[in-house]
């Protein structure tokens, strides 16, 4: 049938707006090479320069909710579920908020096979990011064909045989984790005062041949970002530049030398200026981090509580803070071992002193921080005391309250839990790293495209530079997202063809 011409003019009127609205609107979903799932939504103005960008997470997790009702020392194999990448670091938070919630010190040797363990868990989990998640940016180039920004391209470009030694390390590593762990996935280990198992001294060779190999392959891991990084001015120009830059406060672990430590210690922040700010046990966050939602994600925005919540802006009077490898440098005075104190130096030396600001500095921080993983297993596999018999102290105190933290891979973790007179979870709150760092992901990603995309101009290598915004934190979103279960807060928001709003329907 022939169209009339107001049909036509309608035609064309509607592809006009959906034209139009394209160019106003860019869409990165999903986005890629992190744990669990997000999108990046990107409003433009007249002009064709970013007006907003919003980093979007649209999954749901329910572990605080269905954890109530279920026995405390249940918790560190429950919570290991809540992500295939980083379970040892739920498991050990688990096991430490045990041992405060019994009330119970674990054993010299308990500990020591822990952190033994964790240090294990922090090397491997690093060289992930380092090769397989974020490293390809870099090794393989932020423009490279979206093809070749993986694994694979990365072998293509350091050689079949440093691929091989990626694989091969990371798997002789988990090794460790394995014995001691019971599994690499969801290990099993970790018990109020203590571990499950011990250490046969018959495995000790195997281990040591292990620790020396692991810390060789973080040297080579530094040499390589030497090279293939720091040695190339664009890549440099890109880190240092202001698009990359937040003034924000940091937050890490330290020991009682105020040194990077990721099993235990104070909970360390200090502000933009690198002043300490506060230094305080883990079972008094609640005093310092509060917790704002926004309407477009799923996930909540920590911020320092006696500095208040001031929107997604930097400096020392907004409550922004951040965590992971940067921020733990930046809140410590130093590293814990000799070669990572000494890539710790020529860290800030490079990069202007402290603190550092640059958030893709965090894939340097990355690997000064396999420097210190590395040396403190070759310690540990050293240590007479790894490989003692009493490896638990029996609980005998009525659980009621207990906190425990570590540095994961992505930042610091807190495990909160309330129990009632029978020992069941009636409260859990977990205060996940990406969750701590989401406030400052979204300004990432805000300044990132607004720093890079200009007139309208767009290509497939600029918005994997967006993606870097976020990528350099190496997050977990499927650790850091948290609601009832069964329940999804649909909104849709109805706009005209120009942007403007005309309604939001709410379920």
């Amino acid at each position: 049938m022939e169209k009339t011409a107001q049909q036509i003019w309608d035609q064309a009127q509607g592809q006009a707006n959906q034209d139009y609205m394209r160019r106003r609107k860019i869409s990165i979903d999903p986005i890629t090479r992190l744990e669990g799932h997000g999108k990046i939504e990107i409003f433009l103005n007249d002009q064709g320069n970013v007006d907003r960008a919003y980093m979007q997470i649209p999954e749901l997790r329910g572990f605080e909710v269905f954890s109530q009702g279920r026995p405390a020392e249940d918790m560190p194999q429950i919570t290991s579920r809540i992500c295939g990448v980083c379970p040892t670091a739920h498991h050990m938070a688990a096991a430490k908020a045990l041992d405060d919630l019994y009330q119970v010190e674990p054993t010299p040797t308990g500990r020591k096979i822990r952190e033994l363990v964790y240090n294990a868990f922090m090397l491997e989990d690093h060289a992930l990011h380092v090769y397989i998640l974020g490293g390809p940016d870099f090794i393989v180039g932020p423009d490279a064909p979206k093809e070749l920004r993986n694994v694979v391209g990365v072998i293509g470009k350091v050689g079949l045989e440093v691929g091989k030694k990626v694989i091969s390390m990371r798997r002789r590593i988990r090794e460790i984790i394995n014995y001691a762990g019971g599994k690499v996935i969801h290990p099993v280990l970790g018990l109020p005062g203590g571990v499950a198992k011990g250490i046969d001294p018959a495995e000790l060779p195997k281990f040591k041949e292990i620790a020396k190999d692991g810390l060789e392959f973080a040297q080579f891991t530094l040499q390589v970002f030497h090279d293939i990084v720091l040695k190339n001015e664009a890549y440099v120009k890109l880190i240092t530049s202001d698009a990359f830059t937040h003034k924000t406060y940091y937050m890490g672990l330290v020991d009682k030398n105020n040194k990077v430590n990721f099993y235990d210690g104070l909970v360390r922040v200090v502000t933009p200026e690198g002043k300490e700010y506060a230094k305080f046990p883990v079972q008094k966050y609640l005093d310092f981090i509060a917790e704002h939602v926004e309407p477009w994600s799923y996930i909540k925005f920590p911020y320092l509580k006696p500095v208040g919540w001031k929107g997604f802006v930097e400096g020392a009077e907004s409550g922004v803070y951040a965590v992971a490898p940067m921020a733990r440098l930046n809140a410590a005075d130093g590293m814990a071992t000799p070669e990572a104190q000494k890539a710790y130096d020529e860290y800030f030396k490079v990069l202007g002193g402290k603190p550092v600001h640059h958030t893709l500095a965090n894939h340097w921080a990355r690997v000064v921080e396999m420097l210190q993983a590395a040396e403190r297993i070759v310690e540990l596999v050293n240590d007479p005391e790894l490989t003692g018999k009493d490896i638990r102290a029996i609980p005998a105190k009525t659980p009621t309250k207990g906190v425990g933290v570590v540095e994961a891979p992505r930042g610091t973790l807190i495990h909160h839990y309330e129990t009632d007179e029978k020992g069941l979870i009636r409260k859990a709150n977990l205060i996940v790293a990406t969750l701590n760092n989401s406030a400052r992901i979204a300004m990432s990603v805000d300044k990132a495209a607004k720093g890079l995309i200009q007139g309208g101009k767009v290509d497939d290598g600029l918005l994997n530079k967006v993606e870097m915004a976020f990528r350099a934190y190496d997050p977990c979103f499927g650790c850091a997202t948290h609601t009832l279960p069964g329940e999804m807060p649909l909104i849709v928001t109805l706009r005209d063809a120009h942007g403007g709003f005309i309604r939001e329907i709410r379920r």
